[in-house]
């Protein structure tokens, strides 16, 4: 006898990711979404980026998201991967935007090196002059203080 339709469909399993999950997830991808807020408005943007030992490091264009980072660190940040309506695992981090300065302390100095070193294994040419997004001066790292992590898989 035939299943119906109804029967041969598989009912999604949801589930937290552990943080092994969630830093292989980080690890696999290069674009994520910045959310952050600045009085009663939030804004949400994307972003390419490299995750490494607790951080992610970007870079973005100077103007009035960096103008509110500076004054309102706190950020929330998401990376997904899907394969489908019921497939799909999401990534959300919760931490604070510094943005360290190339000519600042010893420590934003050695930040600063850091950060530019793992943009150049996305963009080479970063910082360079044949660039292809000049506009991306501004370097920032992320500090992973919280990670959260969802899937859903039809899959069992």
């Amino acid at each position: 006898m035939k299943k119906s339709t109804k029967e041969s469909r598989r009912v999604p399993t949801m589930r937290a990711l552990s943080r092994d999950e969630c830093d292989d997830l980080l690890q696999q991808n290069q674009v994520g979404r910045l959310a952050f807020t600045f009085h009663d408005r939030v804004d949400i943007e994307p972003v390419h980026y490299v995750y490494s030992d607790g951080w992610l490091h970007g870079r973005t264009s100077p103007g009035t998201k960096v103008a509110t980072l500076l004054h309102h660190p706190w950020i929330a940040f998401e990376v997904d991967m899907v394969e489908g309506l019921f497939d799909w695992r999401s990534v959300v981090v919760h931490g604070v935007v510094y943005i360290p300065d190339a000519d600042g302390s010893s420590a934003d100095r050695t930040a600063y090196a850091a950060t530019l070193a793992l943009i150049r294994e996305l963009v080479p040419e970063a910082l360079e002059l044949d660039d292809p997004t000049p506009q991306r001066q501004v370097l920032f790292r992320i500090h992973v203080d919280e990670v959260t992590g969802r899937s859903s898989s039809t899959r069992h």
